[in-house]
């Protein structure tokens, strides 16, 4: 396919990256600047533009990678006439395009992207078209670029994207002060790393719930109090610890009708 990539950030550049690895032709970058836009299309050895009016009318399908609330705004700064076009958004309805093309639809890799990364290609993606020949167009290329793919419509990718955020963004938030923690108190934030990987791959063959371990679930109250009293100093990792300790004893509670000591 011939292609343009709208957009110049982590998921425009992966994206950009994979489909010339899997022979796609990227023909044209576009982004807000022309050096954000050259940077790009410099990795990928194509054209490069940072004016709507510029965009070449000439491909099989446009890529739309750009931030959320720009969506919204597309169709007043581009209109094309049966061109595929779609966008990699987890919360935004394909129909955000329909004022911008006849055939649209949305692919939305289910990974955290960025630059730095790797050509990766078994990124799950999530499909979505307007009408039958254009899924059938966005399930090819999708199928060109990984075989991890699954149709879901707008409702059932935006539930998957808010728990997305919830396993990727707010766990991250945990990591994030709790290695404050360890820097503040002089221990080893690393010496967690087997941990944190040995959990992920767990959920490759459990459920989470089987996968739960730690004083909450054993209703271990004395050390609760020990961890607490040892979190004074840290106030938002205290209000944390707290929150996600009584939703474990409460959920244990309502699995074992109210006597979270079974």
């Amino acid at each position: 396919m011939k292609v343009v990539i709208i957009g110049t950030g982590n998921v425009a550049t992966v994206f950009g990256r994979l489909l010339s690895k899997t022979g796609h032709d990227v023909i044209q970058v576009f982004g807000r600047t022309q050096a954000s836009a050259k940077e790009l299309a410099d990795q990928l050895d194509c054209s490069h533009t940072g004016s709507w009016n510029e965009i070449n009318r000439q491909a099989d399908l446009y890529l739309v990678a750009i931030a959320d609330k720009a969506l919204y705004e597309l169709n007043q700064h581009l209109s094309l006439s049966h061109q595929l076009i779609v966008h990699t958004a987890g919360s935004v309805s394909k129909s955000v395009l329909k004022h911008t093309s006849i055939n649209y639809g949305v692919m939305y890799p289910l990974q955290s992207l960025h630059k730095g990364m790797p050509v990766l290609t078994e990124i799950p993606l999530l499909v979505d078209a307007n009408n039958e020949e254009a899924m059938e167009q966005i399930m090819l290329l999708a199928g060109s670029l990984t075989t991890n793919i699954s149709a879901a419509n707008d409702d059932q990718r935006l539930k998957l994207h808010l728990a997305a955020v919830v396993i990727n963004n707010f766990v991250n938030h945990l990591y994030v002060i709790t290695a404050d923690f360890c820097e503040h108190e002089n221990i080893r934030f690393d010496l967690l790393l087997p941990l944190m990987t040995e959990t992920s791959k767990r959920m490759e063959f459990a459920s989470p719930g089987q996968m739960l371990t730690g004083p909450a679930i054993r209703n271990d109250q004395v050390t609760i109090a020990k961890h607490i009293n040892l979190l004074r100093a840290y106030p938002l990792l205290l209000k944390q610890y707290k929150q996600l300790t009584e939703s474990i004893l409460r959920s244990q509670s309502v699995m074992t009708k109210g006597d979270p000591m079974t």
